[in-house]
């Protein structure tokens, strides 16, 4: 049976899809490839479940500069074969650090192309860190939730510079 939870992070509205075991997706409202391949989620809960309640935990703790691993939670993101190497490969890159798309495509022996895609599909956003691929110029590059997201994150992790304070 398959859950959807409604959280909040940055100020952002993600929705939560969990089945009886597992993590399936985190999605910020609105992200591209929200909810695939589960298509329309089933309504909110109206009470976060155990489950919600970890992953609530989770973002908190991150939120306030603890550093949990993807490892702490049950995932199941769903996706073909190469997509989940890639997503046990981002799920490698170490807090407050950053790998190249190029990086990335030698780490799973494909092409950046490719793993870019796969990188987009994420369906665990921020608990799988997709926003740790950058491009190969050390600009954080696009971001399926929005880019202003995946730079906040970075930025929060140190792994971009702080921005000038306004008229600096």
């Amino acid at each position: 049976m398959l859950r959807s939870d409604c959280l909040t992070f940055a100020h952002r509205r993600l929705w939560l899809l969990t089945d009886t075991t597992s993590v399936l997706g985190l999605w910020v409202e609105g992200q591209r490839f929200f909810a695939r391949p589960y298509g329309q989620l089933p309504a909110p809960a109206q009470r976060p479940d155990g489950l919600a309640a970890e992953v609530a935990c989770w973002l908190q703790r991150y939120g306030s500069g603890e550093r949990p691993t993807a490892a702490e939670l049950p995932l199941r993101p769903l996706g073909t074969p190469f997509c989940c190497r890639v997503w046990r490969a981002l799920q490698q890159i170490p807090y407050g650090s950053t790998m190249s798309y190029g990086q990335l495509a030698a780490r799973v022996g494909s092409s950046p192309r490719a793993v870019g895609a796969a990188v987009a599909r994420n369906p665990i956003l921020l608990i799988i860190p997709c926003h740790r691929v950058i491009r190969s110029d050390a600009l954080a590059g696009g971001y399926a939730a929005e880019p202003e997201l995946k730079e906040l994150l970075l930025r929060h992790e140190g792994a971009l510079p702080p921005r000038p304070a306004r008229g600096a």
